[in-house]
């Protein structure tokens, strides 16, 4: 069960009673307070999170034994999208440890696909940037998984899909500005 703060998965999902809202409360409790929003909400999350295990294993399964594990080509796809970072500054764009970074970092550095880079702003904390080797990774990867999405065949029109994008972008923001 997924905790989101004061409700679980299971809360958010369950029967709730319900009340009459007094037109005092603001929108946002009412929103708060609606049982079907609640519900659709969970509904939403939990196959957000059924989607997000079986894509990240029909990545596993294209990529095979030749790429990275999933965290590592994360964190190359940050590289590429935003160019060479320190660890602590890749470790707060995930919100995780600095640790947990530089331990994703290591075998990318003895693999040859990053590499570790003076920084003018800062004497010890060196930048990790892609190499030649890791581009090349990247571009493989993202070829294949086009692939993928292109096999798909998802009957879904491309407005419906961007609008259900623009919610899971919502939920996200709501739940990272908490």
């Amino acid at each position: 069960m997924i905790n989101l703060g004061t409700f679980s998965l299971g809360e958010l999902g369950g029967e709730v009673p319900r009340e009459p809202v007094p037109s005092t409360e603001s929108e946002s409790a009412r929103k708060r307070a609606d049982p079907d929003k609640r519900k659709a909400l969970a509904a939403l999350i939990e196959e957000s999170v059924s989607l997000s295990r079986r894509l990240q294993s029909a990545v596993d399964e294209v990529h095979g034994g030749e790429a990275p594990s999933g965290g590592r080509r994360a964190l190359l796809r940050d590289l590429a999208r935003l160019g060479p970072q320190t660890v602590p500054q890749l470790a707060r764009g995930k919100k995780v440890t600095r640790q947990h970074v530089q331990a994703l970092v290591n075998p990318l550095v003895e693999a040859g696909y990053v590499e570790l880079l003076a920084n003018p702003a800062h004497s010890r904390s060196r930048l990790v940037g892609l190499t030649e080797r890791g581009r090349e990774l990247i571009s493989e990867m993202d070829r294949r998984e086009r692939e993928l999405l292109s096999a798909l065949g998802v009957a879904e029109p491309g407005a419906e899909m961007r609008r259900a994008a623009d919610v899971l972008r919502s939920v996200r923001a709501t739940l990272e500005s908490r």
